[in-house]
């Protein structure tokens, strides 16, 4: 089996905080169970490009049960966790290839291993994987049958992808599903964010003023966990009905302009390029600290930064010090990239169960239906959803009603009127 982490004697800690994880994924585990007796997964190869944590560990094990030959790249370079990259391949025989700090070459280089698995599946978190295939190995597109995308980033590229034309095999939004970004891009990324600017920081989150760029469900969820923790937080958006909503949230809003001059912290999550920039870092104060929770580094201007620089140092793990011309130091963390994952834990696992569940699923729904299906972009089945939903709240001990016969009849006629 070929594999590249960075140290196998890692693997029994990877282990343990893999089984510590699975605790928090019941429906998954609920999803395994079945796989195992039907395996619908049985003899495809399946390319995996996402985040190397204990959450999608469970995920692998889960599709591999299902009959999956799973090969596992990093979708980021900071966001492995490399002693469960270890176990994944001592102990449960998935090849991954993910070091956590690879360079952007052994990324790519990462990407192309697994792809060399030939695969008739393609799961991605943020479409690298697609991108390559489409750009430099589209020897492989008549072997693929389909994929799926779990981020908001991914699935912005992929629509591009087929309204321009040139996607070659049909994806499922995970994403947009109701149970992944109403939960995990929510209350996971707004938990594990704040999480990950604390342990790169340790600065009190009390009392500073907190800019949030972006107002998506992402947004939504650090907006709200910084004012838990007695934050000022501040919204910048360029849609009008979000920036209403944050409004009416109770949020300050406005342009990042005057949101530069006022910021203790900054924190983008857009999706797009360069929210930060040189204009910006100009009216900063001195001390300010940068970082972002969109999927790529770029939201951030780290070239035009560095160009206004007279010097830079890392004064803390995952804590790059800019100092401009005039002596005001900018700070930003983990090298612009997804903090949560950069120098915290990522997602919980409660909300991974989720997305995850999602992917298995979607996975299953794909080799069902993807003869049926145009090189499009498709919603993930509200039936798949609902079920989700249901099996996590069956997890939880919580029970919900159901309509009545009567109420089925009522909402369904327009007879009866009021």
């Amino acid at each position: 089996m070929h594999y590249d982490v960075r140290d196998l004697n890692l693997a029994e800690k990877g282990r343990n905080r893999i089984a510590w994880a699975e605790m928090e994924m019941p429906v998954l585990r609920l999803i395994r169970a079945r796989f195992e007796k039907e395996k619908p997964l049985q003899g495809l190869n399946l390319a995996a490009c996402l985040h190397v944590t204990t959450e999608t560990a469970n995920l692998a094990i889960t599709l591999k049960a299902g009959g999956a030959n799973v090969a596992l790249c990093a979708s980021n370079p900071l966001s492995t966790q490399d002693d469960v990259a270890a176990a994944l391949v001592q102990e449960y025989g998935i090849p991954t290839f993910a070091i956590k700090g690879e360079d952007n070459d052994t990324y790519y280089k990462h990407i192309h291993a697994v792809l060399d698995y030939k695969p008739h599946l393609t799961m991605d978190d943020g479409a690298d994987t697609v991108g390559v295939i489409h750009s430099d190995r589209k020897e492989l597109i008549s072997g693929i049958i389909g994929g799926t995308e779990e981020t908001t980033t991914g699935v912005i590229r992929l629509r591009a992808m087929a309204k321009d034309g040139v996607l070659a095999y049909p994806i499922v939004a995970v994403n947009d599903a109701d149970t992944k970004h109403l939960f995990d891009n929510r209350y996971g990324t707004g938990q594990s964010t704040i999480d990950g600017i604390i342990r790169a920081t340790n600065r009190l989150m009390a009392g500073s003023a907190f800019v949030v760029a972006g107002y998506g469900w992402c947004g939504r969820g650090v907006a709200m966990r910084a004012r838990g923790m007695g934050a000022r937080v501040i919204v910048t958006e360029v849609d009008a009905i979000r920036a209403l909503e944050a409004v009416m949230d109770g949020f300050d809003v406005m342009p990042m302009e005057e949101a530069a001059k006022i910021g203790d912290q900054f924190c983008t999550l857009t999706g797009d390029i360069h929210v930060l920039r040189p204009e910006h870092f100009a009216l900063m104060k001195d001390g300010a600290i940068v970082s972002n929770s969109g999927h790529f580094n770029v939201e951030v201007d780290l070239d035009g930064l560095k160009a206004m620089a007279k010097s830079t140092r890392s004064v803390r793990e995952f804590v790059e010090e800019y100092t401009l011309e005039d002596g005001r130091r900018i700070y930003v963390l983990g090298e612009g990239r997804l903090i949560n994952l950069a120098s915290a834990e990522g997602h919980p696992a409660s909300v991974m169960d989720m997305s995850f569940a999602n992917q298995a699923l979607c996975a299953e729904y794909m080799v069902k239906h993807a003869a049926s299906l145009q090189k499009s972009v498709y919603p993930v089945p509200k039936e798949i959803d609902k079920e989700i939903a249901r099996l996590k709240l069956t997890a939880m001990g919580i029970s919900i009603d159901t309509l009545t016969e009567e109420q089925l009849q009522y909402l369904a006629s327009w007879e009866m009127g009021t």
